[in-house]
């Protein structure tokens, strides 16, 4: 079975909790993929660059300015820091964006009913579990960063969770998908570790969303969670960065 792991950006930029991932990564058995976002990272250079970071439903609104930023934070430094630390654990990866090997075709996000603009955002048509499974079987490691093309040129930024999950109902082999965080899972109290919801149902997630305990970015990352269950995805759970086998289990 091959192992599909996100890896959010609060993980991405601690030091101690990247290494503790890629450790427990690196011992995962293969075929494996990682994917990452970096969004902090993002919106501190962003600051430091004097470019305004806006956000509408947990997603990032992707101005001219901030697509030249994530494409060099996502794709560059981010991305190959990763990739060298693996080397050091004795993996063989590989750093790809969607645009690489024309794994990810996206389009431009359009307008919303609201009026919400969200800029240069891809959202994904396909994804080449194909050419993926050519790399894992020549001993590869993809590292996958959150950005996609749509074919004509034109670079998307794409949220992670959904790179993630459409690379996991991609591949032709069996498939487990699991979402890290620096969070124990999914949570009802999202400041007290021993709310952890040990098995949430897609009944359960409505119900938590509407009366306020699953809001932000959590509810795209959940939705994302059953949509890969939906089309074939054997096994998801959601956890922290150093257990990979805990967490909240997502079943339909």
């Amino acid at each position: 079975m091959t192992e599909v792991i996100k890896v959010g950006g609060a993980v991405v930029e601690d030091v101690e909790q990247l290494a503790a991932l890629l450790d427990a990564f690196a011992k995962l058995g293969s075929p494996k993929i990682l994917v990452h976002g970096g969004g902090r990272s993002a919106t501190r250079l962003a600051g430091q660059l004097g470019v305004e970071s806006h956000m509408a439903g947990g997603r990032r609104i992707t101005e001219e300015k901030m697509l030249k930023i994530v494409t060099m934070v996502y794709g560059g430094l981010v991305n190959k820091n990763i990739v060298a630390k693996l080397q050091a654990r004795g993996v063989n990866a590989l750093g790809l964006t969607g645009a690489d090997l024309n794994l990810i075709r996206a389009h431009r996000r359009p307008t919303t009913p609201e009026g919400i603009d969200f800029g240069f955002v891809g959202d994904v048509d396909s994804a080449d579990g194909a050419r993926l499974q050519q790399l894992l079987d020549a001993g590869i490691t993809p590292v996958v960063a959150p950005l996609t093309h749509d074919g004509r040129g034109l670079l998307l930024n794409t949220n992670a969770d959904t790179i993630a999950m459409a690379v996991a109902t991609a591949l032709p082999e069996q498939t487990s998908l699991t979402f890290c965080f620096d969070l124990p899972g999914v949570l009802r109290d999202a400041k007290d570790p021993s709310t952890l919801i040990p098995r949430l149902t897609e009944a359960d997630f409505r119900a938590l969303v509407a009366d306020g305990t699953i809001a932000g970015g959590m509810i795209p990352k959940l939705e994302n969670a059953f949509k890969a269950l939906r089309e074939g995805v054997i096994k998801v759970r959601i956890t922290s960065f150093h257990d990979l086998q805990g967490g909240t289990v997502i079943t339909l």
